[in-house]
């Protein structure tokens, strides 16, 4: 398959316009008597009318220049454009069957996943030191450039890297798998290293605006909580870091809402202190975020370490999806399946 092949749907200008009517919608309001307040909800980073219109009105007064008069005459003319009231289940059954799956190179893990990463939600992976978690975010940046029939979303990739484990030539080796140009992949993912908490939530509003203007399918932060670990120690500062973290995967949920793509998190694991999990023989970790992080992810897996380059991805929660495991492995040119 040539790279032209594998990257034909990742469009630009009208044709992405086409495709994502989003990035039409919020032209409605600069034509509109809201003109000169585009601007500023853009600066703020609401790019789609969807993004207004799923704002609190303290989120729109927050921002300089709009009234209270005008915060509610631009929600009201936002809402005429957006469908927020009930929908009968039947609609929404069809809508689900036409969602996206990204796969993640091991046919075992896709199986286990119902298909493999899910556009429109948030994936949250965690596990331990090495147990591959950045090595299928690596492989799911590759993946979601591939075209449909082949398990791919046809999108660029974003990926914000709190740890500096980003590597381009790791890209290129999981395209060289499936017969793709690595320049054509490595321009079809755009990285941003973040630095602080409020950096890597500044991010967002910045991946939020790229996707106005192209066509990504997939977003992934690696790790979503390892910068919330460092800046925030001790008890006393836990209600804050909760806070923060509880507004940056806010955000995540709104342009898995407004945009569609699929949101793949990493996070870290921490002992169990209390005893209990040893006591009734569990696991002695569990992830970290508590439970502003668990609500927030729509499927959460549990990678651990099998032998040799063999790990084991077990379903700790999803809304739709049997508790279960299934093996994979981390091959020189991504994940695939167990060899026998």
């Amino acid at each position: 398959m040539s790279a032209m092949a594998s990257t034909a749907a990742v469009q630009e200008d009208e044709e992405w316009e086409e495709y994502n009517p989003q990035a039409k919608l919020i032209k409605t309001l600069e034509v509109s008597r809201f003109s000169g307040d585009v601007k500023k909800l853009g600066e703020a980073g609401y790019h789609t009318v969807e993004a207004v219109a799923y704002a609190p009105k303290k989120c729109l007064l927050a921002i300089k220049g709009i009234s209270e008069t005008k915060a509610d005459k631009i929600l009201q003319e936002a809402s005429k454009l957006v469908v927020m009231g009930f929908k009968s289940a039947t609609e929404i059954h069809q809508t689900r069957s036409n969602i996206v799956f990204v796969t993640t190179g091991s046919s075992e893990l896709d199986r286990l996943l119902g298909g493999g990463i899910e556009t429109g939600s948030i994936t949250e992976i965690f596990g331990e030191f090495r147990s591959g978690k950045t090595q299928l975010c690596h492989t799911l940046a590759v993946n979601c450039q591939l075209p449909i029939d082949m398990g791919g979303a046809e999108g660029k990739c974003l990926y914000v890297d709190t740890e500096g484990t980003f590597r381009p030539e790791r890209l290129i080796a999981v395209a060289e798998r499936y017969k793709i140009a690595g320049d054509c992949v490595l321009d079809n993912v755009a990285c941003a290293r973040a630095y602080n908490t409020d950096h890597q939530t500044q991010l967002l509003i910045q991946a939020s605006a790229m996707m106005t203007e192209s066509r990504y399918a997939l977003l992934i932060v690696d790790s979503a909580t390892s910068l919330y670990r460092t800046e925030y120690s001790g008890r006393g500062e836990l209600a804050a870091r909760q806070m923060h973290l509880g507004r940056f995967l806010r955000m995540l949920l709104r342009i898995a809402d407004e945009h569609g793509v699929a949101i793949v998190i990493t996070n870290q694991v921490v002992a169990q202190v209390d005893g209990a999990a040893s006591m009734f023989g569990g696991d002695q970790k569990k992830p970290i975020g508590g439970h502003t992080l668990a609500h927030a992810s729509t499927t959460r897996l549990y990678l651990r370490k099998g032998r040799g380059e063999t790990r084991i991805c077990k379903i700790y929660h999803s809304p739709c999806l049997p508790e279960n495991e299934a093996m994979f492995a981390i091959n020189a040119d991504g994940i695939g399946d167990v060899k026998e």
